[in-house]
């Protein structure tokens, strides 16, 4: 459900399920442009965020117009079907603010559930700015 430039790899990380089976995967992927293995080499200025696509089902359909939407934001992501989920990568120079925004209108709106995978402290700096 996404293009990434053919200089990607995926990368796996394993997730900690807690007692409820949250987050319902215990591997998380995501596309890099370098090949870590072991340890954190350099800290990515990116942030990954997960929505739970609730609109429509959360069908193909929905997973992509999200993933669409998001993009004119400067993100890029892809869409796990088994789960209804999409996860995007937010680089820092993409329009922060207007991200958050949007994510906290489409919840308000029941178009998805979102939450906060890894994020940085120019993200949380959103957060506490009080965005209308």
């Amino acid at each position: 459900m996404t293009s990434i430039r053919d200089d990607h790899v995926k990368v796996h990380f394993r997730l900690e399920v807690d007692e409820d089976g949250w987050p319902p995967a215990s591997v998380e992927s995501l596309w890099a442009g370098v090949r870590w293995a072991g340890e954190t080499v350099q800290a990515s200025e990116n942030c990954t965020i997960r929505l739970i696509v609730m609109k429509d089902g959360g069908s193909a359909a929905a997973r992509q117009t999200v993933l669409e939407t998001f993009r004119r934001l400067g993100t890029t992501g892809e869409g796990i079907e088994q789960f209804r989920m999409v996860a995007l990568d937010v680089p820092s120079d993409a329009d922060l603010p207007r991200i958050r925004k949007l994510l906290e209108h489409g919840e308000a709106k029941g178009w998805w559930h979102w939450e906060e995978g890894c994020v940085t402290a120019v993200w949380q700096a959103t957060a506490a700015a009080g965005l209308p």
